[in-house]
């Protein structure tokens, strides 16, 4: 890793950029939990102190994917020793069906199971492993139905989840009929489970009002507190709902830990005593959703120099047996079809395929990777067609004025990627490593060496409207203390740093000056999901709005204070500045108190200038685009399929950083998780819709080994953003995910290597050893076909011109 950047503060409104306070945003700090989580001393759900007469939960599964529930006999569940209730569907008070967004997730299964897994009835015991024990023993007679398992079944059988949606700019049949060159490809991309360290958990204590009080490990806490209220049948201010901190949770808890929340609740609610529900490993993999799978096919058109004249793609998810958030999800994949290139006249397509499967849900990237995979295929299919380097096709394709209109009708107006890459291409030596494996690949029949450079163009903001907004609270107290609370929530991201950060800086206090507490309903209400990678963007400046509030009092007091007009009040170096006189920040704040100057307020943001018309398939979802590329190298052994990964160069732009060394980190840590769900990560189901892969003994993440060798990452410097974010700065959760994307295309070149790089032979993923053998040996096949199919055409010739053959 390179020598982090000194990136100084930039907050538009101060002119006074001494940046003295120490760990002001633009600074590097460290993660405000980072000794809690070295020492074992962070707490989560599990860690909580245990309330007296504590009840653990557990459920009874479906073993079947599709089926109607003809009888269940619960008597021995009830019998078994420990057990305190056991309930089912019809003993709940209020709503059965909890999904998200649209309709069809019951809290527990109503007559009808739809995957295996699927909750039936739940249980409170005494101690955790007689709920579990007990859940086991239900009797439970079932009537099959027909099932789907694959993308495949699904679109065989047209059933869909929610409908069809399209997205369609210019006469995209006509371009294709006209171009010079046209290609049809397919791809299967796989699937990814969360596999955070802490897995779904949750402790419901009821209160003295007839409500509960929830903790749970969510990224969503006000859709925890609406679906707990709904399923008690309670007003919404009954239920308090407090995350401090989640162990990972990468989507896969911003709508799936409101399920055990609700059952958790239903129990406390029918005991009258706290219940926590923590689902074990296997548990938490068969009943909670993962990446979305996708079979995505193009038909496109291009020149002689590889550019595009026109597109036609179709991207398929597997959802699962309910919509959860599938529809964004989807729609994301086609706004991320074409990644940073510019289609010319197109048309994507999306659909949302029903499996009998779990519902799947939010991921890193929530269905922009999956979409972008379809075109970083077709560039590297694109270049072995016309023999070009991909390099030089992807960076003629990226948008740049003239062609910055996506399909979707938002144009691009931060042309960033053009000089990144070259910045990037020549930091990484691109050309020159180039020649190098050439000659390498050359020399040796057993290894191939493989390079490729791919950007990500990723945008920034929930493509539904209203979850762009976000609040806060901020309290200065007497010694010159600061305390922040928003609607964000920290999953080991660096989330709550950050905002203290913002209000360091807007303060030009010391970071050790403030505190941001945990995330609770009751004091910023109806707050949107810790997702979309808009966490700091939406909270940082709800809290920095806040901030403003309180800092304008603040001057107005100040300036009758020392007679002075207000634009001669600044704040800087852990004091405020009046004219020539300058006072402790803290005796300042104590003096304000005993003039009853206010000091707290509440902060709000919405995202600007976003919007979107389904019914057109046109608008501007994304408020910016995050960007950045990566220059990956593999070595693979053609006899076993097997690689390494020698070295990855990543540059990603981040605006002007809130936390150099925190968005370094997230960097590093997306790409080895892209790489893995690329590479490493294989999720296998049965064909009765069992997941198979169920374990860490079955379902690989990246290792340590299976990082880069060597492994350079930078900030780009110098780049504020252009549209007007907290303190400029860009989002940096997700888009590094697409960095990944690297890895595999560099495996397509290794074995594309094999046929002196004029075959593209297709590669689904996850790209395991096996996929890659398969692939070496058809690039093998399609060599010697080939040399047959010339020889014959050389024996033909010869016999044409009266030559022997």
């Amino acid at each position: 890793m390179r020598k982090l950047p000194d990136v100084s503060n930039t907050e538009d409104s101060a002119k006074d950029r001494t940046n003295s306070a120490r760990g002001v945003a633009g600074n590097s700090a460290m993660h405000d939990s980072a000794w809690k989580h070295v020492r074992g001393e962070a707490r989560y759900i599990d860690d909580l102190p245990e309330p007296e007469g504590l009840l653990h939960a557990a459920v009874g599964q479906s073993s079947h994917a599709h089926a109607n529930i003809k009888s269940m006999d619960l008597s021995a569940v009830r019998a078994y020793p420990g057990v305190v209730a056991v309930l089912t569907v019809d003993d709940v008070p209020g709503h059965i069906d909890i999904g998200p967004v649209f309709p069809g997730d019951p809290v527990l299964a109503n007559g009808l199971v739809e995957h295996v897994g699927q909750p039936l009835f739940a249980v409170a015991a005494t101690s955790l492993r007689a709920a579990r024990q007990a859940a086991r023993l239900a009797k439970v007679e079932y009537e099959p139905l027909d099932h789907a398992v694959t993308v495949h079944d699904a679109l065989k059988k047209q059933i869909f989840v929610r409908p069809d949606h399209t997205q369609q700019r210019g006469d995209y049949e006509k371009a294709l009929n006209e171009a010079p060159h046209r290609l049809q490809g397919e791809i299967n991309v796989g699937g990814q489970e969360h596999f955070y360290l802490e897995g779904q958990a949750c402790l419901v204590e009821p209160t003295e009002d007839a409500g509960v009080h929830v903790h749970t490990s969510s990224q969503h806490p006000s859709e925890v507190q609406t679906l707990v209220a709904e399923v008690l049948n309670l007003p919404i201010h009954e239920v308090t709902v407090e995350v401090r901190r989640m162990g990972g949770g990468f989507g896969g808890k911003e709508t799936q830990a409101a399920p055990l929340a609700c059952v958790a609740a239903l129990l406390a609610r029918h005991t009258g005593r706290a219940v926590k529900y923590r689902l074990a490993r296997y548990d938490d993999m068969v009943q909670t959703g993962k990446r979305h799978d996708f079979y995505n096919t193009y038909d496109l058109g291009f020149d002689d120099d590889g550019v595009l004249q026109g597109a036609d793609i179709m991207v398929a998810g597997r959802c699962g047996y309910s919509p959860d958030l599938s529809d964004a999800i989807v729609d994301r994949a086609m706004f991320h079809s074409d990644n940073a290139y510019s289609l010319g006249p197109a048309r994507v397509v999306g659909h949302r395929c029903k499996t009998h499967t779990v519902s799947n849900t939010a991921f890193r990237g929530f269905g922009g990777p999956q979409g972008m995979m379809t075109i970083e295929m077709a560039m590297d299919d694109i270049a072995r067609h016309l023999n070009l380097d991909p390099l030089d096709v992807r960076k003629r394709n990226l948008y740049r004025p003239g062609r910055d209109s996506t399909h979707y009708g938002q144009v691009v107006e931060q042309h960033v990627l053009g000089d990144l890459i070259e910045k990037l291409e020549a930091s990484a030596d691109y050309r020159e490593r180039r020649e190098e494996i050439k000659r390498f690949n050359s020399d040796n029949p057993v290894l191939k060496r493989g390079i490729s450079l791919t950007p990500v163009k990723f945008g920034i903001s929930f493509t539904v409207q209203h979850l762009n907004q976000a609040g806060a609270l901020v309290h200065i107290y007497t010694d010159g203390s600061i305390l922040v609370n928003h609607g964000g929530t920290e999953m080991g991201q660096g989330l709550y740093i950050k905002v203290a950060q913002v209000v360091a800086a807007a303060f030009q206090v010391d970071l050790d000056k403030i505190k941001v507490t945990s995330t609770r309903t009751d004091k910023v209400p109806n707050t949107s999901p810790t997702a979309a990678s808009s966490g700091s963007d939406l909270n940082g400046m709800a809290a920095l709005d806040a901030c403003e509030k309180i800092k304008a009092n603040l001057t107005e007091y100040a300036a009758k204070k020392f007679n002075v007009a207000e634009s001669e009040v600044r704040f800087a170096n852990n004091q405020v500045i009046a004219g020539e006189q300058a006072v402790d920040w803290a005796e300042f704040v104590q003096g304000a108190y005993t003039a009853r100057i206010p000091l707290f307020s509440s902060g709000y943001y919405q995202t600007p200038k976003i919007h979107y018309d389904r019914n057109t398939g046109s608008g501007r979802p994304f408020y910016y685009y995050a960007n950045g590329a990566a220059c990956s190298e593999v070595i693979v052994d053609t006899l076993t399929g097997e690689y390494r990964i020698l070295r990855t160069d990543i540059l990603h732009d981040v605006g002007q950083s809130l936390n150099p060394a925190i968005d370094i980190g997230q960097i590093e840590g997306a790409f080895v998780q892209g790489a893995g769900w690329l590479t490493t990560e294989e999720l296998v189901y049965a064909d009765d819709g069992r997941l198979l892969s169920n374990g860490p003994a079955t379902y690989k993440i990246p290792a340590v080994s299976d990082a880069p060798l060597d492994f350079r990452v930078e900030l780009l410097e110098n780049n504020p953003n252009k549209e007007a974010t907290v303190f400029r700065s860009k989002a940096v959760g997700e888009p590094p995910f697409m960095l990944g994307m690297a890895v595999w295309s560099a495996l397509r070149d290794a074995i594309a290597s094999i046929a002196d790089y004029r075959h593209s032979t297709p590669l689904d993923t996850p790209a395991t050893p096996e996929r890659v053998l398969g692939a070496i040996t058809r690039t093998q096949q399609w060599v010697e076909n080939r040399a047959a199919e010339l020889s014959t055409e050389q024996a033909a010739q010869k016999a044409q011109e009266g030559e022997p053959a």
